[in-house]
């Protein structure tokens, strides 16, 4: 098995030859490279950081002991930037926010508007609210709703004759622009092509007269944009997105028909537009394989960019997020000048940044990868910035823009699940990111994400990246084990991704760069001559046996080149070298039809190159109690190797750690006394990880099946196996609560659920991670954090 060493990620594009068109007529070839700010560059210790994330749900529950679905898409702030508020379309509301304290955000209650909020600004003491009150697709309908701050009561309401989706309004506050999409249905057929466009009735901008001192008085009128030449359907142009420069200039997106179009405020006349153009991307994973690869040796050619979210950065440029919706979506950001010219393109950037940070989302392959959503702009200080959100990756970068050719990546910032509308507040150095997925079943509560720019020596995020192999990152996510030697850490990804490694992690430097690979390969066809188990079908006589391991199931387990799709989630160093891994097994043997038995539980050794020399599996006594809730963690200690199952098993209270004897295959089964279940919302507790401490003692991880606010178990604690009984109960102690003492949410995040992988090194630091489930209905985040000398 060869082994990659790898250099750190430069964070660098290639460059790419891009194409804008310009009007109707000119195509211009374009190139940009993106760099890193060096420490020439970029202001000594000035950082994002995110102080906060309040969930949509406290305005219904203060501990957020509530299903009902929330939302924030949108958010705007008060002048004197005190108060959020934001569009809560599940509700049918605005909420507001107090920020006074941004680490210590409150709730302000909010504002039934009597439809779907889609946007938010705020002028002075008013909230103008796009509101969506269509009755279908083919009749759609809207008003822009004044709201007072103040009283919290509607003072205006002025019919937009479409669905609204962007509202924005001029620096000078005499102008608001208003995107009416009136957009597709994307499952109706159009010429034999679902989803396809025109769609009528067509969409428009509106513009609104803010200049009278009363809203009742403000005037209305409306930019036609059908007939626009260069569109890919003309008569519907089905516009996304607004923003105004300093000119009273506004720009706007056309998503689906990938155009541009700039409108004067003043006159409502289109001054110029133009197509958005395409881009030619490399090394970008294309596919959903199964198993779940991140393989990043794809092309696409031509991709539209399909823009969604815009923002000017100054009376010139404007930048665009190319989310991509009907046939487009190249996967990055671009900024143009207002004649139509690209002066940079980000490429495979964000891909490759997401891989880095684990949070590329692959089951998003085959479709638009990270889906840059949104772009926004604001001037701190000196530094000109701009944020993009990325809404599958769950990440919002942030760029210094000083020249809009040559933008620098500044740094990555985690998200709550879905990012969907970001808002600078440079006169208080915030910003804010909204989030808007929220299903409590998940774990996943919709937030607004609160960052404070501060003079910090390092940022809290990322803690955890990975160097570049071959030009491209290290993919990895979903950790589920941990282990130590010396200043490294090893960690493995479990069954989410198939094709699983091992993880070396260099510590020596924040933040920890996973800086090898090794994939675990049957390279010796150990796994495959596994004998095969007999584990009697649940209810059936002991004479009736169902065969565990078969062909069949073996072939799914090793792969044509040798790697294997097993479930590791824990591992440990072995003694005389190379690494154990434990696989936990698949299914319940009582629950054949929901969870069917697919494969044990199994304890592998490796070398140190990942190839499997031994394989041990459970005595037949104990397999036949096996529920889907396995083998979790492993530790080695004085030549026995020691396993923690999650749960207890059928007909068990409690669960057991298993002491295993490698040199005659020999079983020992002892027992632990998890903590009941403390949570608002119940659910279940169970080990997740076992370190070894020396003279027979270990550390050992327990968590609960909650996460954020419902997290209520994720402690570590010490046993001793030294001179424990077979089949004994054992005693723990207490080390420490990692809820209580706010482990968990220093990042200003909320609680992580699967809180998985403990280590402790030589010294008696302990080392945690979690795993972030592939970002698949997860926001992707990792935090490994090294908690101090416990022991």
């Amino acid at each position: 098995m060869a082994i990659s060493i790898i250099k750190p990620l430069a964070f660098a594009v290639s460059a790419l030859s891009l194409a804008a068109c310009a009007g109707t007529a000119t195509t211009t070839q374009q190139t940009g490279t993106m760099t890193q700010a060096t420490s020439k560059t970029m202001p000594k210790g000035t950082y994002f950081n995110r102080v906060a994330s309040f969930g949509i749900c406290e305005q219904i529950s203060a501990n957020c002991d509530t299903n009902t679905e929330t939302v924030a898409e949108i958010a705007s702030v008060s002048e004197d930037g005190m108060t959020l508020v934001y569009t809560d379309g599940e509700q049918k509301k605005i909420g507001f926010v107090d920020i006074t304290n941004p680490a210590k955000p409150m709730p302000k209650g909010g504002v039934d508007v009597g439809g779907e909020p889609t946007s938010v600004y705020v002028k002075g003491n008013y909230a103008l609210v796009g509101v969506n009150t269509s009755e279908s697709y083919s009749k759609p309908s809207g008003v822009l709703k004044v709201v007072d701050m103040t009283s919290k009561k509607t003072v205006a309401s002025i019919d937009m004759g479409g669905q609204p989706d962007s509202v924005a309004v001029s620096k000078d506050g005499k102008y608001a622009a208003i995107a009416i999409e009136n957009e597709r249905d994307e499952d109706a057929k159009v010429n034999g092509e679902e989803g396809a466009l025109p769609q009528l009735p067509a969409g428009k901008l509106v513009i609104v007269n803010l200049m009278d001192k009363k809203p009742t008085k403000w005037q209305a009128k409306t930019v036609e944009l059908t007939g626009l030449k260069g569109m890919l359907a003309n008569s519907d142009p089905e516009p996304e997105y607004v923003d105004f420069n300093g000119k009273n200039e506004i720009l706007v997106t056309m998503q689906e028909n990938n155009h541009i179009a700039i409108v004067d405020a003043a006159t409502g006349k289109v001054t110029s537009h133009f197509s958005a153009g395409s881009v030619n991307l490399t090394n970008v994973d294309i596919d959903e394989e199964k198993p779940r690869l991140i393989t990043l040796d794809k092309k696409l050619s031509n991709v539209a960019r399909e823009p969604d979210g815009a923002s000017w950065i100054d009376d010139t440029y404007f930048a665009t997020a190319n989310e991509g919706d009907w046939k487009g979506g190249s996967r990055g950001f671009s900024i143009f000048n207002k004649n139509g010219n690209v002066v940079f393109d980000s490429g495979n950037f964000l891909e490759h940044l997401a891989v880095s940070l684990g949070q590329y989302p692959e089951k998003r392959s085959a479709n638009k990868g990270n889906e840059p959503e949104n772009a926004e702009f604001g001037k701190y200080g000196s530094d000109n910035l701009l944020f993009i959100a990325s809404e599958r990756a769950n990440m919002v970068t942030v760029y210094d823009v000083s020249n809009p050719a040559k933008p620098k990546f500044r740094q990555a910032l985690p998200a709550g699940v879905g990012p969907e509308g970001i808002l600078a507040i440079p006169n208080r150095n915030l910003l804010i990111a909204a989030s808007e997925v929220d299903n409590r079943g998940d774990k996943m509560r919709s937030v607004l994400n609160i960052y404070q720019y501060q003079n910090v020596a390092k940022p809290t995020y990322p803690s955890l990246r990975s160097a570049t192999a071959n030009g491209v990152p290290i993919a990895w996510n979903a950790m589920s084990g941990l282990a130590v030697n010396g200043t490294t850490l090893y960690a493995v990804n479990d069954s989410f991704n198939g094709k699983n490694s091992i993880f070396s992690i260099n510590t020596n430097g924040y933040p920890a760069m996973i800086n090898k690979e090794m994939k675990i390969k049957d390279s010796n066809g150990v796994l495959a001559a596994l004998p095969v188990k007999q584990v009697a079908k649940a209810g059936a006589k002991s004479a009736e046996r169902n065969t565990v391991f078969d062909n069949q199931d073996l072939a799914k387990l090793i792969n044509a080149d040798k790697t294997v799709n097993i479930d590791p989630e824990g591992i440990a160093v072995a003694s005389d070298g190379g690494f154990w891994i434990a696989s936990e097994g698949s299914g319940t043997l009582t629950e054949a039809k929901k969870r069917p038995l697919n494969s044990v539980n199994m304890v592998l050794k490796t070398d140190e190159m990942g190839n499997i020399t031994q394989v041990f599996t459970l005595p037949e006594a104990v397999n036949e109690k096996q529920i889907r809730f396995g083998f979790e963690g492993v530790a080695e200690q004085d030549g026995k190797v020691y396993i923690a199952f999650q749960r207890a098993w059928a007909g068990e209270k409690h669960p057991r750690i298993a002491i295993l004897d490698p040199k005659n295959g020999e079983w020992m089964f002892v027992h632990y006394p998890l903590d009941t279940a403390e949570s608002q919302r119940g659910g279940w507790v169970g080990l997740s990880d076992i370190a070894p401490l020396g003279n027979g003692k270990f550390a050992v991880l327990e968590r609960d099946n909650q996460g954020n606010y419902d997290a209520a178990v994720k402690r570590i604690y010490q046993i001793d196996l030294s001179n424990v009984q077979k089949e004994s109960l054992v005693k723990k102690t207490l080390v420490r609560d990692l809820i209580k003492k706010g482990d968990l949410t220093t990042g200003g995040n909320l609680a992580f659920e699967k809180v998985e992988g403990l280590a402790v090194d030589s010294a008696g630091n302990a080392w945690i991670i979690n795993d972030n489930d592939g970002v698949d209905d997860n926001s992707g985040e990792t935090m490994l954090k090294n908690l101090g000398q416990l022991f």
